[in-house]
């Protein structure tokens, strides 16, 4: 027996599906004639295994009965087997046998096949109450060809064609199945998607108080995470995927809520199983309107007789709705964020403030507009507060008394905050 290099073959490892059909082929060659004796090759066979030091011909072996061809020409041979199992997983040689004296070759190392059939693997990443986000996998034992696409099945239906991989929202007692494209007679058996056990699947978020999720500022507010797991699960409260607090109570506490906690929240529960994340909660905190801001347009110097435009501003929530008022005039002289006079005059002169409100409140803010010689001159002042009895601008000439068109006749509030337009 000679173990030669005299036979080739095509490859040395085949990864095929269990139930397809596979060729294994290999060319061979050997002296046309030895000392004047023509060559002839009486024999050609496969085999994987030996029976009483002989090696076993695969046409007559009881493992592959039926289910094996021998495609052979003069100097190449192809073994067809239909039908594999993954019991046929082995290392193929041919062997051939001429008239010569010791005429006896196999071709050794020989081909390695690796039966495979296809599995359904899951490998979740997002977990939620009714669903999770999971990648699929079409899992083979040993490595098909690169090129191949896979064709998947959802509860027997063909949905996708995709790579061996991809990811999908996956649900409770859906069954999913692939296969190679092109040999979709041989199919994963079907995948059933059911939850991990004991995962802290049916985690649920109440919020005391309860009711529609609207605090008040000021107000007292407790999250709680709950879930049903074994073993008991640790919680993670977020804000905008901020981490706020972690621990096996799952108790989120505010004393005394403000604006800056307004936001989107979740809770995750996790145990060793699994984790699983809440549904979001918004959490709408309302508050009256804060002190107003009041801005004047156009900056710069104001000629009698032109348009000037009163601003007013206000953090609030729900949004501000805006009223603007003139000192000792019962009637609103406009609604709206913006006011706006037209032809400025002297008699336009005096004590302006708007008024910010909502439900949750109302806040003031006065502007007080004087025309002097040459200068528009405008001073804003908080509702709490009032304008001193004498006006007086700094690093400006001395003007005359009468030159001051409107002049408050209380006892002097605190300075104001003010800006002075030339």
């Amino acid at each position: 027996v000679i173990n030669c290099d005299c036979v080739t073959y095509t490859s040395s490892e085949i990864c095929a599906l269990k139930g397809s059909t596979v060729d294994i082929s290999c060319t061979y060659r050997y002296p046309s004639r030895i000392n004047a004796c023509i060559t002839k090759v009486e024999k050609k066979m496969w085999f994987t295994r030996a029976s009483n030091n002989d090696y076993v011909d695969i046409k007559t072996d009881p493992e592959y009965s039926g289910r094996v061809q021998y495609i052979c020409g003069n100097n190449d041979c192809t073994l067809r087997i239909t039908d594999l199992r993954e019991s046929d997983s082995a290392e193929y040689k041919f062997r051939f046998i001429t008239n010569q004296h010791n005429g006896k070759y196999t071709g050794s190392p020989g081909v390695t096949l690796f039966v495979t059939d296809l599995q359904v693997q899951v490998s979740r990443s997002e977990i939620y109450t009714y669903y999770d986000w999971a990648e699929l996998k079409c899992h083979s034992s040993c490595r098909l060809p690169d090129h191949l696409y896979y064709v998947w099945y959802k509860n027997g239906q063909k949905t996708w064609r995709t790579t061996s991989s991809f990811s999908v929202y996956v649900y409770p007692a859906d069954s999913y199945s692939c296969a190679v494209e092109g040999y979709e007679k041989f199919p994963s058996p079907p995948y059933v998607n059911v939850f991990p056990p004991d995962a802290s699947r049916d985690a649920t978020v109440s919020v005391s108080p309860s009711g529609e999720i609207v605090e008040v500022e000021g107000s007292s507010v407790t999250l709680t995470c709950s879930s049903d797991a074994n073993p008991a699960a640790n919680y993670t409260w977020y804000k905008e995927n901020q981490t706020l607090f972690q621990g096996p109570e799952g108790i989120h506490h505010f004393t005394s809520i403000s604006s800056e906690d307004r936001g989107i929240y979740h809770c995750k529960s996790e145990n060793q199983y699994g984790e699983i994340n809440s549904s979001l909660l918004f959490i709408n905190v309302q508050y009256p309107p804060r002190v107003p801001s009041v801005s004047v347009s156009p900056s710069g110097e104001i000629v009698e007789g032109s348009s000037v435009n009163l601003t007013c501003s206000s953090d609030a929530n729900p949004a501000a709705n805006y009223t603007w008022y003139k000192e000792n005039e019962d009637l609103p002289k406009a609604s709206g964020q913006i006011f706006t006079i037209t032809d400025f005059r002297p008699e336009h002169s005096g004590n302006y403030y708007c008024e910010a409100q909502n439900r949750r409140g109302r806040h003031n803010s006065t502007l007080h507009l004087n025309i002097l010689t040459g200068i528009f001159l405008f001073n804003l002042y908080t509702s709490d507060h009032y304008p001193p009895s004498v006006l007086k601008v700094s690093d400006q000439p001395s003007l005359p008394d009468s030159s001051v068109l409107s002049e408050a006749a209380r006892p002097g509030w605190p300075m104001p905050r003010s800006s002075t337009i030339q």
